[in-house]
């Protein structure tokens, strides 16, 4: 039966592509050829008459076995060249055919490979020529670690099946360009980048890569996306559903909004509105539950930019852009002014790193490394400043006797000549400035004995039942409600919280070891898995998936429900259909060693050694022998290497 089903197919693709020219046959020496494969190859010599493929012998007249798939071109050779007769005479369209021609080469290789794994091979004679095979061993050591035998499987078995957005792209295709950040609306997922943003519909995540728009280096297999004009590095992402606007704070200290309505014709996408914020980086920003927008920035500093000049603003057409811009620049309100008395202020001056927005109570949270400020979004008070214990810190403001607001507003405007001057509050000063001093010195004495602390603050969120969540550098994870009261710590991981994203009554964590763990509600582990090689830096949900940004510019989707019985059901159907999106590739390795201890190595002497024989190899390895890695060697050859 297997004789006349792939005589059918060699017409089919006889009509499609003729016969590749002599030099282009493939093959692998390091895989056995079982005797299906051989019946096969019999089968297409008895049929040599009628038609003839690749049947090339060696100089040595040996027959070289051939594999289904050495009829056809590499599925790394151009495409166009390949197809490109296969749309005249049949009157089909190109890009059936080539999809078409894919997907067959894809079902060749996948078939040759499992005919010809080890455990079809039943051969007599493990001699012959055409069953020899370079065997594969683990030297002492190996099995472990970073020498551990890769996995050869479709699927990895310890993750869920995951969406590839983009696949992780060659670092030197990515140096200037690095993805830092990810935000998720209801049609889009945007990221932000070292010179600008991007974006990919979520309806076209399983459309053609590039739909005929050419992609960057590095993004040939992603799906396609949209850029932007070339800006400053972004370092921070909200999406604006309201006014369908995406905000981003970039490193030269301006804010920009993008529409997320664009009018696409092929050319990277301009800005909506922009502003210059502040002389440093915009390290955070905030949409609060009444439409102001904070943006945090070194030194504890954070502004508010109210919604009135913002909605004037985008209102104004684009000739007058520079009107709007300048009308959005001077209505900022400095919270730090707001809560400075006889010139103190003593809200943390770390860097605001992290502002989030609790909707429900009407309430914005600022945090450091070490502390926390909680402010009322409407009337742009600070409430409390706590640290990580949470226990309450010095607040220099708190008023003596409790009053009323009309009271309040008054005393507040009151310059300093008329404002109330009472032993209590004399008092109050001295034990704040005292209370203060302490502070300081404690934690100077806890950075001098143990350098840094452990637990700084590293991803903040709020979840649907009103909690509010905070990962540390330490792995751990701490619990707080509303008003800042720390509830519980937990920790499942001993390396450090990068990010944190929360989706129904699911927790996602993120970790610099690339593991991405799920948690309810309540904190219960629910499962975890690697899901990238290197850190997971950013999360964002949209279209069923939650999506994981890697720091080496790799996005992979995950189902909100993993882990689930789904998976088992995706990971069965994709096994079976692996023919579909797998493809084989062979490749060249040379590999060397060189003894720098006999001498260094000049351009001349490497382009004598592998010049000739690293043409044709796809991966060059070299090994050093006798290599010295003491402080003092070092010292000695960068001695050497100056005088």
């Amino acid at each position: 039966m297997e004789g006349p089903i792939e005589d059918e197919d060699g017409d089919f693709l006889a009509s499609l592509s003729p016969a590749p020219p002599y030099g282009r046959l493939h093959y692998s020496q390091s895989e056995k050829f079982g005797d299906s494969a051989y019946l096969l190859e019999t089968a297409e010599e008895e049929d040599d008459k009628v038609k003839r493929f690749s049947l090339d012998e060696d100089q040595n007249g040996a027959r070289i076995p051939i594999k289904i798939f050495d009829r056809f071109y590499d599925s790394s050779s151009d495409e166009s060249e390949f197809y490109s007769t296969g749309s005249g005479g049949g009157g089909l369209d190109n890009g059936v055919v080539q999809s078409a021609g894919r997907r067959l080469d894809n079902m060749l290789q996948f078939l040759d490979r499992k005919l010809s794994s080890p455990d079809n091979n039943n051969s007599d004679d493990p001699n012959s020529t055409d069953n020899r095979s370079l065997p594969e061993f683990v030297a002492s050591g190996g099995g472990i670690g970073m020498f551990k035998v890769p996995l050869r499987t479709a699927l990895h078995p310890g993750r869920p099946p995951s969406l590839e957005l983009r696949p992780h792209p060659l670092r030197e295709t990515q140096i200037g360009c690095f993805l830092r950040n990810l935000v998720s609306t209801d049609t889009q997922l945007w990221a932000g980048s070292e010179r600008g943003l991007r974006f990919w519909n979520l309806s076209e995540l399983y459309a053609p890569t590039g739909m005929g728009r050419p992609l960057p280096s590095g993004d040939e297999e992603a799906a396609s996306f949209y850029e932007s004009e070339n800006t400053s590095p972004t370092l921070c992402l909200i999406a604006d559903a309201g006014n369908r606007l995406v905000w981003s704070g970039h490193r030269d200290g301006r804010i920009r909004s993008w529409k997320m309505d664009q009018s696409l014709d092929g050319t990277p996408f301009s800005e909506a509105l922009s502003w210059q914020a502040h002389r440093g980086p915009v390290l955070s920003m905030v949409m609060s539950s009444y439409g102001d927008l904070w943006s945090g920035f070194e030194g504890g500093l954070i502004k508010i930019w109210p919604w009135e000049s913002i909605e004037n603003s985008l209102s104004l057409t684009v000739e007058e852009g520079h009107m709007a811009a300048l009308n959005v620049e001077r209505s900022y309100i400095d919270l730090r002014s707001q809560v400075t008395v006889n010139g103190v202020c003593n809200i943390f001056t770390s860097d605001v790193k992290y502002l989030w927005s609790d909707h429900s109570r009407a309430k914005v949270w600022s945090a450091g490394c070490l502390s926390f400020a909680l402010w009322d979004s409407r009337a742009r008070e600070l409430l409390k400043v706590f640290n990580l214990e949470g226990q309450i810190e010095n607040i220099s403001f708190v008023q003596d006797l409790p009053m009323e607001d009309d009271a309040k507003t008054k005393f507040v405007s009151m310059t300093k000549k008329e404002r109330p001057q009472s032993a209590v509050s004399f008092f109050q000063r001295s034990c704040n400035a005292i209370m203060g001093a302490a502070d300081a010195v404690r934690r100077v004495a806890v950075k001098g004995a143990f350098g840094d602390d452990n637990r700084k603050t590293e991803a903040l969120i709020s979840t649907i039942d009103g909690m509010i969540w905070t990962g540390c550098s330490n792995g751990g994870l701490m619990q707080w409600d509303g008003n800042g009261i720390r509830l519980q710590d937990l920790q499942y991981h001993s390396l450090s919280v990068q990010c944190l994203k929360t989706f129904g009554s699911r927790i996602w964590v993120g970790y610099i070891s690339g593991t991405v763990q799920v948690l309810d509600l309540n904190g219960n582990l629910l499962g975890g898995w690697t899901a990238h090689n290197s850190p997971v830096i950013d999360m964002a949900v949209g279209a069923g998936y939650i999506f994981t940004l890697a720091s080496h510019g790799g996005i992979r989707g995950w189902n909100v429900t993993s882990p689930g019985t789904l998976d088992n059901i995706i990971r069965s159907e994709l096994c079976g259909k692996e023919f579909l999106y797998t493809r084989i590739e062979n490749l060249k390795i040379l590999a060397g060693t060189w003894n720098v201890g006999q001498g260094r190595a000049s351009y001349d002497s490497l382009i004598t050694w592998l010049g000739s024989a690293a043409a044709d190899a796809g991966i060059i390895v070299v090994g050093l022998q006798e290599v010295e890695m003491g402080a003092g060697f070092l010292a000695m050859s960068a001695a050497k290497e100056t005088v």
